[in-house]
């Protein structure tokens, strides 16, 4: 299964974003390894289990939001996982604006791309 083992790849980078920072679906893209491969992040993400470990800790899902510095819906959903993503996001300190907006200038993790 291939699109496992690129999933595989990008948990695994997501795993590394730190609490208090976010990181771009592209970002995450690059540093597995996947040229344009944002998608293909968004859909890890959509299948991603909530009890999904790395290294003994959950998958930071909430962490990654688009390029323009907001969280994005996934598909089908009538809006309920934003408010859900947002309150994770304040948890960990990250001012979330009007609109889902973060500021990327403040919260952008930079991470090193790392083999996965």
């Amino acid at each position: 299964m291939r699109d496992q083992r690129a999933f595989e790849k990008i948990w695994r980078v997501v795993a590394r974003v730190p609490r208090g920072r976010v990181a771009t679906y592209g970002q995450i893209a690059r540093m597995a390894g996947l040229l344009n491969g944002a998608r293909t992040v968004g859909w890890a993400m959509r299948a991603l289990s909530e009890d999904r470990r790395i290294g003994g800790r959950r998958v930071p899902w909430h962490r990654v939001i688009n390029a323009q510095g907001a969280i994005s819906l996934r598909g089908g959903e009538d809006g309920g996982g934003a408010p859900r993503q947002a309150a994770a996001l304040r948890r960990e300190g990250i001012t979330v604006l009007r609109g889902g907006r973060i500021d990327l200038g403040r919260y952008l993790w930079r991470g090193q791309r790392q083999r996965t």
